[in-house]
Formats: C-alpha cells, sequence, structure tokens
C-alpha cells in the first residue's frame, strides 16, 4: 500500500500492480461509495483479469474510504474533489495517459475528471444511468441521500425501513467503514451538469439489467460522443460479480 496528499492535505493510499514497463497506459479503478479498492475491484477479480491481460493497474482508496484519510467534515468531499485526487494521482506515479474506470460513485468521479482533461486513453463507467443527466450524479431516485444519512447514522438500524439504504449500512458495517466519513461524503455528492459532450475518450457503459441505480443506461451513453453500452445480469451489487463484467472491460480496454 502506498499514499499520497492531496492538494488539499488529505493522505491518500492506493495499490499498484504489474510490470514497471507497460506496452498500454495504465488502468485506474476507481471504486464506488461505502466499498474501498479490495472490495470493488479485488475481490470480484477485475485487477486480476487485467493483470492477466498484461495490464498495469492502479487502484486508490478514495478520501473516507479505506485505507485513506478520513475527515468527517463535509466540506473536505464530494466527486469533484475525488477527480482533482485523481489527478494528483496521476501526477505521483507519472502517468501521462491511462484507461479509467469507475463504478458508481466512482463512475461519477471518472465522468467529471474525462470531461475536463486529455489524459484518459479509454474510459469504462458503471452503475450508473440516466440519472447523470436527471439527477446530476448519482441516482437519488431509487434510494434517497436522507435514508443513506440515516441508515449510516443510527445506533440500531433494526428499525430502518428503506431496503437499499439497509444495504449501505450492511455493506458499511461489514468492511469495518468510518461511518461518520461516509456520512459526510452523502453530504455533499456532486450535483451538477457535467459536460459530457467534452468527453473524447471511446466509452463503455456497463450497467446491470436489474441495476436500480442504473436505469436507463443508454440515455448516458447516447449523451457521450464515443459511447457503447453493455448491459450486464445483475443489481448494482451482482453485475460487478458477473464474469462479463470484468471480461467487458479487459476487452474493451485491448
Amino acid at each position: 500500500m502506498k499514499t499520497f496528499k492531496t492538494w488539499d492535505d488529505i493522505e491518500i493510499a492506493y495499490q499498484e500492480w504489474g510490470g514497471e514497463e507497460p506496452s498500454s497506459p495504465p488502468v485506474v479503478l476507481h471504486h464506488g461509495f461505502a466499498v474501498d479498492a479490495n472490495a470493488n475491484w479485488v475481490a470480484p477479480g477485475v485487477v486480476g483479469a487485467l493483470l492477466d491481460a498484461g495490464r498495469r493497474v492502479i487502484a486508490p482508496d478514495a478520501r473516507g474510504h479505506g485505507r485513506s484519510e478520513k475527515p468527517h467534515d463535509p466540506a473536505r468531499y464530494g466527486e469533484q474533489r475525488m477527480a482533482r485526487d485523481l489527478g494528483v494521482l496521476l501526477d505521483v506515479v507519472g502517468a501521462p495517459q491511462i484507461d479509467l474506470v469507475g463504478y458508481s460513485m466512482g463512475a461519477i468521479v471518472s465522468l467529471i475528471y474525462a470531461s475536463g482533461g486529455e489524459r484518459v486513453r479509454r474510459l469504462v463507467v458503471g452503475g450508473v444511468g440516466s440519472a447523470v443527466l436527471e439527477c446530476g450524479g448519482v441516482d437519488r431516485r431509487a434510494v434517497s441521500n436522507e435514508s443513506i444519512i440515516e441508515a449510516l447514522s443510527v445506533d440500531d438500524p433494526s428499525a430502518l425501513t428503506v431496503p437499499e439504504a439497509v444495504a449501505f449500512r450492511r455493506l458499511a458495517d461489514g468492511l469495518g467503514a468510518d461511518r461518520e466519513a461516509l456520512v459526510a461524503q452523502a453530504s455533499s455528492i456532486f450535483r451538477g451538469d457535467i459536460p459530457l459532450e467534452r468527453i473524447r475518450a471511446p466509452t463503455l457503459v456497463l450497467a446491470g439489467d436489474a441495476d436500480p441505480l442504473a436505469v436507463r443506461p443508454g440515455v448516458l451513453a447516447d449523451a457521450i460522443p464515443d459511447a457503447t453500452l453493455r448491459i450486464i445480469p445483475g443489481n448494482h451489487v451482482e453485475a460487478v460479480a458477473d464474469p462479463g463484467f470484468r471480461q467487458s472491460i479487459v476487452d474493451f480496454l485491448a
């Protein structure tokens, strides 16, 4: 595990695998909310599949997640800040060009970054759909931020009534996450227009066919100039574990 300091002095942990002199740019993986790089990318076999394909892989733990620093001030959070963190990471690892993969929260981070820079050769975003345009970020229609914040804040989750919010609580507890830091991020999520028309990288949109947080993914794919849509079996969690998910990433980035 390596670390670096962000532009606003937060320590970010990241992992790096693969050769020192790759023939193609490194693949940077940005995880989703409440999890970390290991849970989102290592455990489902995405990192292993990319290594088998001969790729160099870099995966940070976002601020407030995993082994990275976890301030509790909401002003230190938001996907736009995480996108700036990505820029610092690329300078640290000396990567003038990358293939970028993001899931859920990480997909928003990746779209923001790719819309504002020239360092992304290819882009893959998963776990998001029409809400990127219709809500200005992750989908808050299937599960509200208020319900997620409540689920992460209460001492006893047994009385919670929103299943999707309960799932986030169980996930956080299962990973031993800092729930106060997660509340800070949930309070500061990006709500705005991402200039998708500025994305020049060929893009793959991956969505589970039963994912309530990635409904109508074709709307997102149509808004990105050079995008392809691939539907994977499963909901928001199951899709990541489907073999077609990791194979689609490997094939698209080849």
